[in-house]
């Protein structure tokens, strides 16, 4: 992981009630940054010997948005292999 490979790094509160985004945009460092004033961020199950985790973006989306990740079911979708023969 690197911050200029695009990259966003998520930090959280020890209440989980503030975030900071930092994001790299080519010339200079952006911050997002949110404190609650009534609930708290849910952050995902990781393996509890890893001090960081990486999450898919749509993930970030839902812990912004409050939504609760355990109650998320994603639909399964076609996903086409390729295949190395030649037709």
């Amino acid at each position: 992981m690197s911050p200029i490979s695009g990259d966003v790094y998520v930090f959280l509160n020890h209440r989980r009630n503030r975030i900071k985004v930092l994001h790299w945009q080519g010339d200079g460092f952006a911050i997002f940054y949110k404190r609650l004033e009534k609930g708290t961020y849910e952050i995902p199950l990781k393996n509890t010997s890893q001090n960081n985790i990486e999450i898919e973006a749509q993930t970030l989306q839902l812990i912004l948005d409050g939504i609760t990740l355990s109650s998320v079911k994603k639909r399964p979708r076609f996903i086409h292999k390729f295949s190395s023969d030649k037709c």
